[in-house]
């Protein structure tokens, strides 16, 4: 969502982080304490993919644009692709709460509630997602641009519970303070995570905590694992390549990229980070190239792929970058790992492990002229071979290398490769 910018710096979380995988239909992360205790089962042992209402309608949202964002999800391809989660932005809402204090959908945008906007999606074989705030006010109500004060601040039990009544399967929590107590945030923050627990439901708990906070970016400096199953790594993201405004202001797919690719330690089955919503198909001064890099260095940092086009209106070509298979099978992995780069600046080399023991590299040009980006297969930690299968995901052009992996790379372009060793399946 795009609104005012970030950050100050928020605390360490204590308790020690386990993965232990169990394999039942794939993997599936287990959370445990640092007493061996179980967590939750996770609800994303892959990345979400979906779509969120805000970058194409705003506080404009309203039940027949959601239906028809859902119905294009299944009419072009997306949800047989994997995007299953339809998340309905700011602004759902009444401005007050009913004589129970209940959150209830505005009556004139959402005339038949959010419960039969659940069932709608449920029927169609996708998912629903709804948005909060940790505090009173949402982001639009502070910003004045919607009336009412209905955050859940101090309502996180009674609000989880409605949410779950309705059928939601994702809750996007927005922070919308400027406060920079990393206490207090931290404790928010969990408040609503042991909310959604109490329920029995598995929802996907996506956070925020970067939204207004001036100073350090919280999503980088604190490790968000044991509270959320993914946590916003970046300011809010634009439809350019580049803003200049820093760490602190609207970030351009470059400089996300570049700020989310330090956090992959953090990244696996059960939490990932999230530099923000997919650009591809939205207006704004990115072209066809900068899409498919942006699609391809989500996929390699095994990012939530959450699109914010306007989905009824998509045009071929977007439609063309959000469907690559390929490409999604790089993102949706079941290893659960965020690529590292073996070559930083200008010219960049990206490594992300696979199951099947394959790579995927991307070979990408950050900078303003196309340039040759070389590399070898012992560099990139090929499987051992003396013959590998290189496959380009973008062209689908299948080449063989005995050890060099090079390609020209176009300005702000990635060539994304999935490389395996002569003879493997």
């Amino acid at each position: 969502m795009t609104r005012a910018r970030h950050r100050r710096a928020p605390a360490v979380l204590g308790l020690l982080l386990v993965l232990v995988f169990v394999v039942a239909d794939g993997p599936v992360a287990r959370m445990v304490d640092e007493g061996g205790r179980p967590l939750p089962a996770s609800v994303a042992a892959t990345p979400p993919m979906g779509w969120d209402s805000w970058n194409s309608a705003g506080c404009d949202t309203d039940e027949r644009q959601v239906e028809a964002g859902a119905d294009a999800l299944v009419a072009s391809g997306m949800r047989a692709a994997g995007y299953r989660y339809v998340v309905v932005d700011d602004c759902w809402f009444a401005p007050d709460r009913d004589a129970s204090g209940r959150l209830r959908a505005d009556p004139h945008r959402f005339p038949h509630g959010m419960r039969a906007l659940g069932d709608y999606l449920h029927a169609r074989g996708l998912r629903f997602g709804i948005y909060t705030t940790p505090g009173t006010m949402t982001c639009a109500q502070r910003k004045g641009w919607y009336p009412g004060a209905t955050g859940s601040g101090g309502h996180e039990r009674l609000d989880a519970r409605t949410f779950a009544d309705w059928g939601v399967d994702y809750l996007k929590y927005d922070w919308c303070s400027p406060s920079d107590d990393s206490g207090a945030q931290e404790a928010a923050f969990v408040r609503m995570r042991d909310a959604l627990r109490a329920t029995g439901r598995p929802i996907v708990y996506s956070i925020n905590a970067n939204s207004w906070v001036p100073g350090t970016v919280p999503g980088q400096s604190q490790d968000w694992r044991r509270v959320a199953t993914m946590s916003r790594s970046t300011n809010d993201i634009g439809a350019s390549w580049r803003t200049g405004q820093g760490p602190l202001g609207t970030q351009g797919i470059a400089e996300a990229a570049e700020q989310n690719a330090e956090l992959a330690v953090r990244a696996g089955p059960g939490h990932w980070n999230d530099p923000d919503m997919l650009e591809v198909g939205v207006s704004g001064d990115l072209d066809a190239t900068e899409q498919r890099s942006q699609f391809s260095l989500w996929a390699m940092m095994a990012a939530p792929l959450i699109a914010g086009n306007d989905l009824a209106g998509m045009p071929p070509a977007a439609r063309s970058i959000l469907v690559n298979r390929a490409v999604i099978a790089v993102d949706q992995d079941r290893l659960g790992r965020q690529a590292y780069r073996i070559r930083r600046g200008g010219t960049q080399v990206w490594v992300k492990p696979l199951a099947d023991n394959r790579i995927a590299v991307a070979l990408h040009n950050s900078g303003d002229h196309a340039a040759r980006i070389d590399t070898t297969t012992s560099a990139v930690h090929a499987p051992g071979s003396s013959r590998y299968r290189v496959e380009d995901l973008w062209s689908r052009r299948t080449s063989w290398s005995e050890g060099t992996i090079a390609a020209t790379v176009p300005a702000h372009g990635t060539v994304l490769l999935r490389i395996a060793a002569a003879g493997s399946s």
